[in-house]
């Protein structure tokens, strides 16, 4: 794939990483950003999408994805594969874990396995569980990313719609999380869970209420079991991501994309997120490396929460100009 630009890190990594201003790679659909959709700022914050850890850091661990087969899964799945995890990613379609297995597979050279699961079910969870501890084991890592939804007036959502969203994102990720965590506690076996949710969990938003409030469930489970569930050797943390195009979100969230024309006007660095960089915090959250890390909301959003939620951030509009008149006013004010 053709690259707009490309940089050298500044950083020192544990491994060396390039950085380059292609979006939405590390193993989704290929899309790029163009330079009409960045703001000139964008240039100082340079995407890293190579794994950041070293190379071995999952040898010898199972990692359990679900809705592993595209967007932020497959790229998480991708990037936990290429460090030496045994993964096993779950979707309600098998003919595209198969070919993301297989795809991943070849790429990092260690064996990804395909699970049919519908996280809504809980029989089709206990299958699913049950296929992951015969074939490769009880899990060291899961993550819960499988979710569902769509932009809508809540006036017009049904009951079915509600229902839906909300038994996937908090039902799913519950169901998950206590089949798997209950046999971890009986096998005596720590485990590090992970839960993708997004940063209007915390804020809420309209038009997206069924998501907002689920993903909200799923921040508190997090933060519940890991004050809970510690005693037994099991970490829990959140990654509350911002925009981060992969083609199934965004076609329910942005059908027209006029939304998108607009959203890096919201995002302090000027651009969107890459699933590369999700997987590289979500690789250190379930790593070693945070074996002291358990019960945190991270955002990963590019500053666009604290800009929306700045009070009086919409004065980076006022002009050099403007400001010399305020100020001017503001000394002559009475008191002051």
């Amino acid at each position: 794939m053709a690259l707009l630009t490309r940089f050298t890190c500044r950083a020192q990594p544990l491994q060396r990483c390039i950085c380059q201003t292609r979006l939405f790679g590390n193993g989704t659909a290929a899309l790029l950003q163009s330079s009409e959709k960045t703001a000139p700022q964008s240039r100082f914050f340079p995407i890293c999408e190579q794994p950041m850890l070293l190379p071995g850091s999952f040898k010898n661990k199972v990692a359990f994805i679900t809705g592993g087969g595209t967007g932020l899964g497959k790229g998480m799945t991708t990037t936990l594969s290429s460090l030496g995890a045994e993964c096993v990613i779950a979707s309600r379609s098998l003919d595209v874990l198969k070919q993301t297995a297989e795809e991943i597979s070849k790429k990092t050279g260690n064996k990804v396995h395909a699970v049919q699961c519908n996280v809504r079910d809980p029989a089709s969870v206990k299958a699913a569980v049950d296929q992951v501890v015969n074939d490769v084991g009880l899990p060291d890592v899961v993550i819960n990313n499988a979710a569902g939804n769509f932009i809508s007036p809540t006036e017009r959502l049904s009951a079915n719609a509600w229902k839906t969203i909300t038994d996937i994102v908090l039902n799913g990720t519950a169901l998950v999380t206590l089949d798997i965590g209950k046999r971890l506690i009986k096998a005596e076996k720590g485990a590090a869970f992970l839960a993708i949710t997004t940063i209007y969990a915390e804020s809420g938003s309209g038009f997206v209420v069924p998501s907002a409030s689920a993903k909200a469930g799923v921040d508190a489970l997090c933060k519940s079991l890991a004050a809970e569930w510690g005693r037994y050797g099991m970490r829990f943390n959140v990654i509350q991501p911002g925009p981060i195009k992969t083609k199934g979100a965004f076609s329910r969230l942005d059908p027209t994309g006029k939304f998108e024309e607009t959203m890096t006007d919201r995002i302090p660095v000027g651009r969107l997120g890459t699933a590369g960089e999700i997987a590289n915090l979500a690789a250190y959250l379930c790593s070693d490396y945070a074996s002291w890390v358990s019960g945190a909301v991270i955002r990963m959003d590019g500053g666009e929460y604290v800009l929306m939620s700045g009070e009086f951030n919409e004065m980076r509009a006022v002009t050099k100009e403007q400001w010399d008149v305020m100020e001017d006013l503001i000394r002559k004010t009475k008191g002051s």
